[in-house]
């Protein structure tokens, strides 16, 4: 099984949200001070608001609140974290959704961090030190089934899709099972109500999204699209009927860490890391760091060895050693056939070299 949230699902919004605090202050720490200073903006709650949906076009009673939370280095009072946050995080709602950022209040709870952590960052980025104890994880390829279910949410993703089906939302997400050789696909999307003039319409709407999407899953595949829903329902509370197309205005809240993985996926079957890439600082956090190096380090060896059929990484970090040298680094690999010394030494060289900076890292 493995799942994918969609860019308008409550626990992506807080994702994305707090990524986008941490890239604007690291752009507003190099601009002020040639370096990226302490901080990590990785906790993030996103609180439901209340709304009234009606066919035809309700109403939203109560906005959401996006609360972005952390630690940030203020030197000299020269950068003001709370803003920058705050500003980074809103203006992602505005791009990132067709409707409903209006309607989400954004907070940035954001304090000083300890000085024992703001010492770990200097001038010269190779000399990082790890500020956390902790590890990521990466894997590849990637099976039939995750393909499958990152093709889907492109598809739901695409403009192409909307252009087709106005009434739908921003908020997806996608189950994927597989049993044997069976696929089968659990969707959930949400409408919009000024799309929708009645029940019945709903019901049109969505068979034809659903055999939209099984045109886009592999053959002989499941699709069901918004399961909950009565099928006998003629009024509003029935079925998956929003006003924003996010259930964030009412139905569901979201946490930063809660939703996909790096690569865009939640595989509970695979070696999965528990951090949260988004928010963390791209110098000095681990969780951050070590993730993308994980996945690149796996993508690699299968990549350039074609004898590996799957590759997974697992790096150790120790708080207070170099971000270049982990404490520890794990390669489980499948191959194809017996996996012999010369190709224990050709995966061990690989690795080094990614850890080492001397190949591409994607």
């Amino acid at each position: 099984m493995c799942e994918h949230k969609g860019i308008g699902h409550p626990d992506s919004l807080c994702d994305g949200a707090c990524e986008a605090a941490a890239l604007a202050l690291t752009a507003a720490y190099v601009e002020a001070f040639g370096a990226v200073q302490h901080f990590n903006v990785d906790k993030g709650l996103l609180i439901a608001g209340r709304s009234e949906p009606r066919f035809g076009g309700g109403r939203v009673l109560a906005p959401a609140k996006l609360i972005v939370c952390g630690r940030a280095a203020d030197p000299e009072g020269r950068v003001n974290p709370p803003a920058i946050a705050a500003r980074a995080a809103r203006d992602y709602l505005r791009r990132t959704l067709r409707r409903g950022a209006d309607h989400i209040e954004v907070e940035a709870a954001i304090r000083a961090g300890s000085a024992n952590l703001e010492r770990l960052y200097g001038a010269d980025p190779r000399a990082q030190k790890a500020n956390d104890t902790s590890f990521g994880v990466g894997f590849a390829p990637f099976s039939r089934l995750e393909r499958a279910v990152l093709e889907l949410a492109g598809a739901l993703r695409s403009t192409a899709f909307h252009r087709r089906f106005p009434a739908a939302g921003d908020d997806f997400k996608i189950m994927g099972v597989r049993q044997a050789d069976r696929l089968r696909f659990t969707v959930a999307v949400a409408l919009v109500d000024c799309e929708v003039a009645s029940a019945a319409r709903y019901h049109e709407i969505k068979q034809a999204i659903t055999e939209d999407l099984s045109a886009c899953a592999p053959a002989g595949a499941k699709v069901v699209v918004n399961a909950l829903d009565d099928p006998q329902a003629s009024a509003e509370s029935g079925l998956y009927l929003t006003v924003t197309g996010l259930s964030a205005e009412m139905g569901d809240d979201g946490q930063v860490g809660r939703g996909n993985r790096l690569n865009g996926l939640i595989t509970p079957g695979r070696a999965m890391s528990l951090e949260a890439v988004a928010g963390k600082n791209p110098v000095g956090h681990v969780g951050k760091v070590y993730n993308v190096l994980a996945a690149a380090m796996a993508g690699e060896i299968c990549e350039a060895l074609p004898e590996v059929r799957e590759a997974s990484v697992q790096l150790v970090a120790q708080i207070g050693r170099p971000v270049s040298a982990p404490l520890a680094c794990f390669v489980e690999i499948i191959a194809w056939d017996a996996i012999t010394d010369s190709l224990r030494g050709r995966v061990r060289d690989i690795a080094r070299a990614v850890l080492e900076g001397s190949r591409p890292r994607g």
